[in-house]
């Protein structure tokens, strides 16, 4: 049975992230444009997005771009210019939240892809079907969804392109519906500006004072890591497999995008070209983490984190022996100085680099106090870093034919070029110029192509080693640039509003100008109010809704306690439970 094509989606937030993940297998790359991305930090030029482009496409790869904030009046017509620049560019798609934007991009009738930023929300069926029905390319699915909900949105929809996350930092809210940074300090997690209160400390108490938790990270997930699930996701109808992290820096990218592709090259067919090399052996423990977990994929489980937000990394063994100054750690893994080591002390992640080791004593640069049994845990790995700094280099491989004076080259996807030569004189070693012939254009070096086969189906003719230098690079230049002309983006349909799914929405649409208010109503339904970004609502409503629940973290799962999250500065968020829906709301502060 042939195997399905997925897609490989990494993150870059610069250029050169992006070359990286590209080398180390992505069949496709996010970036951020100047403006307009969910992550104000992770902004490109269109100079840089056309070099990405242009470099992808030589693989077949694809770019996709996030213009997926929420807009204001002012800003839409700058946003529909950035779109009419990228699909100048040939970007083969954009992600988009706002549906002001979608309306604009609609009547203009653009040629490029649009895919459904999962800052949409996209967790209900009769959501992810309406996008399906207007006419989207793509939905990136909510990360709380189960493998059963992914089957069963595929079901309903076998004709739409799913896009499904698969490794990386997890918000802890629904994506789109998380305005507790907005609330606190005006800073929008639905613009970009997003200042993570969740990975703050926070005491639980309940309505009565009772103190059930005192400052810990109650709101802070592990890391997602569906490493595991891939198989099932490919049967659910995942498409694109989607690594976070566009602030993540290229050894990251790099590690995690290596071993995806390993991982999903058992179970599926990749959806670009080429062959990626690189020295070292892709490990995500050895990249930050929180620690990992599937999250809902298989229903609920263990997925929070209330120690620390910082990566604690891989578990390397027990400390064994504990000196005034060293200590020995019972663990097979190669240690070096420099290397971070962390440990969970009193509830605390505590930490220290190695200063020296002798023999198997270990040094540390601080004093700490450890005792025999501790776990010990490596976070920074010196040797790993150093090895993910060397080039990663991919390659397309092409099968070459000289046969009566011309040069066949044929690529794996079969794209082919051809050169007929002028050399005539007939060699006085036939033997010896067709392993010449051999020799000289097996020497892909440092271009974008690696040989399978060479034939030689007839006598070379004689040739100098410059001038079968000078044919191999004139061979792969033609076939390149056939490659490219081959290539062929996606065409956008036709987006056509229709009746919307619900009659009524509320801040929780985010719509923040008037064009998408326009998009609402021309779809049916009443827009009682805008975004929570251009006026808070005076009422108490929701600030965050999350399937976490901090009474299942706690071990309280049945109580009936009302529960109230207080930060570090003596603000109180009260905690509603939906236990119908296995949903956590948290609240604005009582008026």
């Amino acid at each position: 049975m042939n195997k399905k094509h997925t897609e490989l989606l990494a993150p870059a937030k610069d250029k050169e992230t992006a070359f990286a993940a590209i080398d180390c297998g992505a069949d496709a790359v996010y970036i951020g444009a100047s403006l307009f991305g969910a992550r104000q930090n992770a902004a490109n030029s269109l100079e840089d997005i056309k070099e990405v482009i242009e470099y992808a496409h030589k693989f077949w790869a694809k770019v996709f771009i996030t213009v997926n904030t929420i807009l204001t009046d002012d800003e839409l017509e700058s946003a529909v210019e950035l779109v009419k620049a990228l699909d100048k560019l040939n970007a083969d798609a954009i992600l988009v939240q706002d549906m002001g934007l979608l309306k604009r991009l609609a009547e203009l009738k653009l040629s490029i892809p649009i895919h459904m930023s999962t800052q949409c929300d996209n967790r209900e069926i009769e959501k992810i079907s309406y996008f399906n029905k207007i006419g989207a390319s793509r939905v990136v699915l909510a990360r709380e969804l189960s493998i059963d909900k992914i089957r069963e949105i595929h079901k309903t929809n076998p004709d739409l392109e799913l896009e499904a996350f698969v490794h990386g930092a997890l918000c802890v809210s629904y994506s789109g519906q998380c305005y507790l940074s907005q609330y606190i300090g005006g800073r929008s997690a639905n613009r970009g500006e997003c200042a993570q209160p969740c990975r703050k400390k926070y005491t639980v108490k309940n309505t009565q004072g009772k103190i059930f938790a005192k400052d810990i990270y109650a709101l802070s997930l592990k890391d997602f890591n569906a490493s595991k699930n891939i198989k099932d996701m490919i049967e659910a109808g995942v498409y694109s497999f989607k690594i976070e992290g566009r602030l993540k820096d290229i050894g990251y990218v790099k590690n995690i995008v290596s071993y995806y592709r390993q991982e999903l090259d058992k179970y599926s067919q990749k959806a670009s070209s080429g062959h990626s090399i690189c020295t070292f052996t892709p490990n995500p423990d050895k990249s930050f983490n929180r620690g990992f977990t599937n999250y809902f994929l298989e229903g609920r489980c263990d997925s929070f984190n209330q120690i620390s937000p910082k990566s604690i990394g891989e578990y390397i063994g027990k400390v064994k022996t504990v000196d005034k100054n060293w200590f020995v750690i019972e663990t097979n893994k190669p240690l070096s100085p420099q290397d971070g080591l962390c440990f969970i002390k009193n509830n605390t992640l505590e930490g220290f680099l190695i200063n020296k080791i002798e023999g198997n004593k270990i040094f540390p640069n601080k004093k700490f106090e450890l005792k025999c049994g501790v776990k010990i845990f490596r976070n920074q790995d010196v040797d790993f870093e150093k090895e993910l700094l060397k080039p990663v280099k991919r390659q397309i491989g092409v099968n070459i034919t000289f046969k009566n004076g011309c040069i066949f080259v044929k690529d794996e996807d079969g794209i082919s070029t051809e050169i007929f030569i002028k050399a005539n004189e007939k060699a006085n070693n036939a033997e010896k110029m067709a392993n010449n012939f051999v020799k000289q254009f097996s020497k892909t070096g440092e271009s974008d192509f690696y040989i399978k086969d060479i034939k030689i189906a007839s006598e070379v003719p004689f040739m100098p080693v410059s001038e079968l230098n000078r044919l191999r690079r004139e061979c792969f230049d033609r076939l390149m640039q056939k490659r490219l002309s081959e290539y062929k983006r996606e065409i956008q349909k036709p987006i056509k509003t229709k009746e919307y799914y619900k009659k009524e929405v509320d801040y929780r649409a985010n719509i923040h100008n008037k064009t998408a208010q326009k998009f609402y109503e021309e779809a049916g339904v009443n827009v009682i109010e805008g975004s929570f970004e251009s006026k808070t609502p005076e009422r108490q409503v929701e600030l965050m809704r999350t399937k976490h629940c901090i009474k299942y973290a706690l071990d309280i799962c049945k109580s009936k306690e009302n529960l109230i999250l207080v930060d570090e500065k003596g603000q109180e968020y009260p905690l509603r439970f939906d236990c119908k829906n296995c949903e956590m709301a948290v609240l604005s502060p009582c008026k």
